[in-house]
């Protein structure tokens, strides 16, 4: 017998509505193992589709089908093919970029990022972890890639029980993989490196942001120096900051790599090193912030719209009136509407008059489905200085 869950009215609701997971609350009925492809039932016993079934987490159910059209193998070669034929279509000036993007590319819970000829995969639910002996054949079959690393060391692992690892799955994946994003080139650490091993969902940013840079560059939380390196043709001075010694000296390779000598990298506290800035009396005509995500959690929302007030405050009294402020939040938790009130007082604090250049989100190949809003994380503003 197929292993079958029967969900509450309110959870066939939240189906009706778009969104892909139903919480553990609407499970009416489970006769199903962590882990399983189970047939998910109405309250009227009437088949609604298929989804991934969790017996730890919150997130009960992840829908991958609707309808009685089974969740198999040919699904999952589908459902590759179209991913990669969407990224195909956005011909990427870059040869790193997300290839599958959880639920945005209708396969729940499983990120697969390109690194060249590369692929690191996160599977982050129990059943996309069962399912990857099955889907790494199809990916490397759809993409020719020379190797499959997996980076399932995200601590959301553990809310399904999963223990967390990083193993080699097909063929060799070497420490350190040479990318490109424009013209700049990266060497990425996919074995130890944040995320899968560079943050891919800022490249569009990054572009937006060069065509307003000008003057003396400040990139804060800089990693491995993206917003710096693909800015420093149009200023003349570029300081990166980051609180990581490794990052900072990855990102002065990177400069020496392309010869820009007027990349300076600092290992420092941002929110320290704003603060003394601003007491030297510095100032610059573009300033980044794309800190971490400080709203991990509910929880957190208050202290992350705290720390997201006082940067910006700090950075707006830092910016030369006519200056540009590229930032940043990637908490989900904090929704637009409440990064853009917090940028609004700290402008108010700042006693600074700003307007809002450009409005952006994660790259295209990080899409928003629509019905999760989960899946819209990323919020970057370009504000402007008027005095």
């Amino acid at each position: 017998m197929e292993p079958t869950v029967t969900i509450t009215a309110r959870g066939e609701s939240r189906l009706r509505e778009g969104h892909l997971g139903v919480y553990r609350a609407d499970i009416a009925d489970a006769r199903a193992s962590a882990g399983d492809v189970v047939r998910v039932l109405g309250p009227r016993g009437r088949l609604l589709g298929s989804a991934f079934y969790s017996d730890r987490s919150q997130i009960a159910l992840r829908l991958v089908i609707a309808g009685d059209r089974p969740a198999d193998l040919a699904l999952w070669r589908e459902r590759i093919h179209a991913a990669v034929a969407f990224r195909d279509a956005l011909a990427i000036d870059a040869t790193a970029y997300r290839l599958i993007h959880g639920e945005a590319d209708l396969m729940p819970s499983l990120v697969v990022d390109r690194y060249a000829d590369a692929l690191v995969v996160q599977a982050l639910s129990q059943a996309a972890d069962r399912l990857l002996p099955d889907l790494v054949p199809l990916l490397v079959e759809v993409t020719g890639a020379s190797g499959v690393l997996a980076r399932n060391d995200p601590r959301v692992r553990e809310l399904e029980g999963l223990d967390r690892r990083v193993e080699l799955l097909y063929g060799e994946v070497p420490e350190q993989v040479r990318v490109r994003e424009g013209a700049i080139e990266y060497d990425a650490d996919l074995w130890h490196g944040q995320k899968t091993g560079l943050f891919l969902d800022q490249r569009e940013n990054r572009a937006a942001a060069a065509g307003y840079a000008h003057g003396r560059l400040l990139d804060c939380f800089s990693y491995h120096g993206g917003f710096a390196l693909g800015l420093a043709s149009r200023c003349p001075e570029v300081t990166a900051i980051d609180v990581s010694d490794a990052a900072v000296d990855r990102i002065r390779a990177n400069a020496a790599r392309h010869g820009l000598n007027h990349v300076q990298a600092l290992a420092a506290n941002v929110f320290d090193e704003l603060r003394r800035r601003e007491q030297a009396g510095e100032r610059y005509g573009t300033i980044v912030l794309d800190p971490p995500a400080f709203a991990k959690a509910k929880a957190s929302v208050a202290k992350a719209l705290a720390g997201y007030r006082e940067i910006n405050l700090r950075a707006l009294k830092l910016l030369e009136p006519g200056g540009y402020l590229v930032t940043c939040s990637c908490s989900y938790h904090v929704n637009e509407a409440m990064f853009g009130q917090v940028l609004h007082e700290a402008a108010l604090d700042a006693r600074a008059r700003v307007s809002v250049v450009e409005k952006r989100m994660q790259a295209r190949d990080h899409p928003v489905l629509l019905g999760m809003p989960e899946t819209y994380y990323l919020k970057c503003l370009i504000l402007r200085k008027m005095a």
